[in-house]
């Protein structure tokens, strides 16, 4: 089954739902025009319907492979690598000055949730350099830009992020890795980290590690960690390629899923390293790369979504099974149908949250205003664990929609599984979105969150006039979202921690019902039928969530482990 980009979705989400216009309409992304707009999505599915889906089946069936201290990746990927390279696509947000187009991370979102959606575990690599590149223009010296960052660019150097180690996971601050000082502005780095992704690979010329480590005198905790520029090959002054660095690759990963792409150890031993950003601050520059890199880890998620959601359609209209009228198969099925419409309108709930995400961002780099930067940092847990959960979710379902062909790998199927299981896990599990969530973006008192909630009931008022009944649905699952905010700001950590899953997902069922509705208002058929199934059918679950958040502690704690083991 050939996979179809779905450009019209994505333009029609920037129009409609997302608010694009606002980012074009700045001075700094006035050259975004929706001629522009077009040319880039249009050649960007080209790319991925011709040359990166060939490789997801290829990427599975032939996993990466470390032979003799190489890593050797599965056929196809180098060409594909290159294809994507050459096409200027790993550069697309980069700053023109340093040789990147200066394109809206909203178009870029959407490139990459279509790369994903071809092959995620090629397109992986180019979102681990997209996020160094966005920390070096940050934080690093002008030096290190002008090394490094034309490479990086251009795909010729690959990045990666070395964060976790074997005793330091989610808490990075117990990490052991250390950097002293070489005396002629360097540092010597020594340690191990683990779950490397794209460690090295066989394509490209370099490969550039951002490391977390404690200097000498660096306190306990986060805060005295520093973040190194590490590469494989230590670069001359000219960007030529000197010797090989003091690192390795210990050994790759044996995984569930993503086998095209290599998941290594990689341990440190002396190896040169040249400081990013100021001493002890490195989780703020590492930061920097994981905001947006969380975005990217959600919009892999809805890609890994639609590329499942494609796959059962079509075996959903081609497999005759049972008595069904119309074509005979079993898309003719209720049930079938449900799945399918339930995977469709959860992937547009999804990818409009993203998007709205991708346009705060957009905004707040085009305007400076701290509303805009406020809107990004709250709806970047929420894009990261909804695009991720219904990935999930959207793959499962997929497998059903096969039935017993489903749990044969023959199908493909599975692999949507199997691949996208981990978004939920890496930069941040989803419960550590919805900490960060009901924590620090609640620290404004709900602010940022009752700014939101206003947007959705003031969309729901404008939309009574011509769809009473969804837009009365929509403006009281806001309303109660609302309450318990205000519930929550009120609560002790323990509190709101206890609820914080169902809560991020109550507040993306509601997003998801705002967006739904402004589609419904566009007055396509397709649009208003979709909008109607999600609105009433999926968007109720907002309220046994907030049931769930409003619970609080008390009963959960008082579980005991010996009631977990008995």
């Amino acid at each position: 089954m050939p996979y179809r980009a779905p450009v019209s979705d994505y333009r029609f989400i920037m129009d409609t739902v997302a608010g694009f216009q606002t980012v074009t309409g700045t001075t700094r992304f006035s050259d975004a025009t929706d001629d522009m707009a077009d040319a880039i999505l249009s050649e960007a599915a080209k790319l991925c319907e011709e040359v990166l889906y060939p490789l997801n089946r290829a990427g599975d069936l032939n996993p990466a492979k470390l032979e003799n201290g190489v890593v050797r990746t599965p056929p196809g990927f180098g060409d594909g690598y290159h294809a994507i390279a050459s096409g200027g696509w790993i550069g697309m947000s980069a700053s023109e000055d340093v040789g990147g187009m200066g394109l809206p991370m909203t178009l870029t979102t959407a490139v990459n949730e279509m790369m994903a959606s071809a092959c995620l575990s090629l397109q992986l690599n180019p979102l681990m350099s997209q996020g160094q590149i966005e920390a070096l223009e940050h934080h690093a010296s002008d030096a290190i830009k002008d090394l490094y960052l034309p490479k990086l660019i251009s795909g010729d150097w690959c990045g990666t992020m070395n964060l976790t180690e074997p005793q330091a996971g989610s808490d990075v601050g117990a990490l052991r890795s250390k950097a002293v000082p070489n005396g002629d502005g360097s540092y010597a780095i020594t340690g191990q980290k683990i779950y490397i992704s794209w460690a090295d690979n066989d394509f490209s010329e370099n490969v550039c590690h951002l490391v977390l480590a404690r200097l000498p005198d660096g306190v306990a905790g986060t805060k005295g960690i520093s973040l190194f520029m590490v590469p494989k090959l230590i670069p001359n002054a000219d960007g030529t390629l000197g010797k090989h660095n003091n690192l390795r690759v210990v050994s790759l990963e044996h995984k569930l899923g993503l086998h095209g792409s290599p998941t290594a150890v990689m341990e440190y031993s002396g190896a040169q390293g040249w400081l990013v950003g100021a001493e002890n601050s490195g989780m703020g520059a590492m930061f920097t790369m994981m905001n947006n890199a969380r975005l990217g880890v959600g919009v892999q998620g809805i890609g890994a979504a639609e590329g499942a959601y494609q796959h059962a359609l079509a075996y959903a209209m081609d497999r005759k099974q049972g008595k069904a009228g119309g074509s005979g198969t079993i898309i003719e099925h209720a049930d079938v149908r449900r799945m399918l419409a339930s995977m469709k309108a959860d992937i547009f709930a999804a990818r409009s949250i993203a998007l709205m995400n991708a346009v705060a961002i957009d905004m707040a780099a085009a305007t400076g205003d701290d509303a805009w930067r406020t809107r990004a940092a709250f709806l970047t847990p929420i894009g990261k664990a909804f695009g991720t959960d219904v990935g999930i979710d959207v793959a499962n379902t997929g497998l059903q929609v096969h039935g017993g062909m489903g749990y044969i790998e023959e199908t493909g199927a599975a692999q949507y599984a199997r691949d996208v299981r981990v978004t939920a896990i890496y930069e941040g599990t989803n419960g550590i979105q919805a900490m960060d969530l009901v924590a620090r973006k609640l620290m404004d008192g709900g602010e940022a969150a009752f700014a939101i909630l206003d947007e959705i009931e003031a969309g729901a008022d404008a939309a009574k006039a011509n769809q009473s009944d969804l837009a009365n649905a929509v403006w009281n699952a806001a309303a109660s979202l609302r309450e318990t905010t205000e519930w929550l700001v009120e609560q002790d950590l323990t509190n709101r921690f206890a609820g914080a899953v169902p809560y991020l997902r109550a507040f993306a069922r509601v997003l998801g019902g705002h967006a739904h509705l402004a589609a419904a208002m566009s007055g396509e058929a397709a649009r208003m039928r979709l909008a109607t199934y999600y609105i009433k059918r999926l968007l109720p679950e907002h309220s046994s969530l907030l049931a769930h958040t409003r619970e609080g502690a008390s009963d959960l704690m008082a579980i005991t482990t010996d009631d977990l083991v008995a």
